[in-house]
């Protein structure tokens, strides 16, 4: 069943969403994300975005971000060499602090913040123990954060630490097979994982105690060929994973309107939850940050459509009765 505390941290959250609209239609529901949390300038770009049109978003942090060239020493992951990272390190204090700011003013604005991870590995084959560690590595080094860089921490980081980070989503969404993933996370204090991938939009389906998200595949492109609902899978589409700027106002569009097919599909539906997902990094150009921005200006401020967390919307979803008792694709 879901954690009572979702009921109490959304009404203590600084934007309620309402559960039903007008007429007994429930609001459409959208669901940003992003993955790595890391770029100082992102953050606040999209803490910006965030603010100005009412919206919350879920930021997944790896937590390497916060260790700097010295500390990465100490850091192994499961089945990894001694200071080694998918995604590397933060490259200095200032670095750092400046990072934990942004999470901790994230966090006040009524942003979720959940885990990553560390080092950005593919945890396919992982077992229960190996997460455990992984786990346990990114809180050891969220509690330390504030005074590895010498700085007073907030009142309130702790708590935030130890109960207020709800969720994981799994490096390159590959979640380990069986029970192993979903074991350690409900071990670790998590009661949501945002590691699927559907068919299209749907609902979560609850496993183990363990409220399940997958990003959608939706329509893109002249042939409208399905692709899941993130930027780096765009990038490879558009561009084979290659920097394109000559193309980006293009890639923007055919992002953009990928995008809204999907929310425009739900919108005038049954109104499942969109869930999109992106990364700290501008790929093409900022293509995809730009579609983002569209659509969030076009239609978060509308009286029947909450951008909201995903601690947010499940209290949201459980109120409908919704939870869905169904197969999903496990992450690609």
């Amino acid at each position: 069943m879901f954690r009572s505390f979702f009921k109490a941290s959304l009404a203590l959250s600084l934007f309620v969403p309402s559960v039903a609209s007008a007429g007994d239609q429930p609001k459409q529901l959208v669901i940003i994300s992003f993955d790595g949390a890391h770029d100082n300038a992102l953050w606040q770009k999209s803490r910006e975005m965030a603010a100005k049109n009412g919206a919350h978003f879920t930021y997944f942090l790896s937590c390497t971000f916060l260790m700097n060239q010295a500390a990465k020493k100490a850091y192994q992951a499961p089945h990894q060499k001694m200071g080694k990272s998918n995604v590397g390190f933060a490259q200095s204090d200032d670095e750092i602090r400046e990072r934990l700011g942004n999470i901790w003013h994230a966090h006040l604005e009524g942003h979720d913040i959940s885990s990553h991870a560390c080092g950005h590995f593919d945890g396919r084959q992982w077992s229960e123990v190996d997460w455990r560690r992984e786990f346990a590595t990114f809180h050891a080094t969220l509690r330390n954060a504030w005074k590895s860089v010498d700085l007073e921490e907030p009142k309130g980081w702790q708590d935030l630490v130890n109960h207020g980070i709800h969720g994981f989503r799994a490096p390159y969404l590959s979640a380990t097979p069986g029970a192993d993933m979903i074991a350690a996370e409900k071990k670790a204090g998590f009661t949501y994982d945002a590691s699927l991938v559907t068919k299209g939009p749907a609902m979560p389906v609850e496993e183990a105690g363990i409220v399940r998200f997958g990003l959608p595949l939706i329509p893109e492109g002249p042939r409208e060929k399905p692709i899941i609902g993130m930027d780096y899978n765009l990038f490879v589409r558009h561009s084979n994973g290659t920097e394109d700027k000559a193309d980006s106002k293009a890639f923007e569009d055919r992002s953009y309107a990928a995008f809204k097919e999907a929310f425009d599909k739900q919108y005038t539906g049954n109104r499942i939850p969109l869930q999109l997902g992106f990364h700290f990094v501008e790929m093409n150009g900022g293509a995809y940050w730009r579609a983002l921005d569209r659509l969030v200006s076009d239609v978060c401020h509308r009286p029947d459509v909450s951008c909201v967390s995903y601690s947010e919307a499940i209290p949201i979803i459980e109120a409908r009765g919704k939870l869905q008792e169904q197969t999903q694709t496990s992450g690609l």
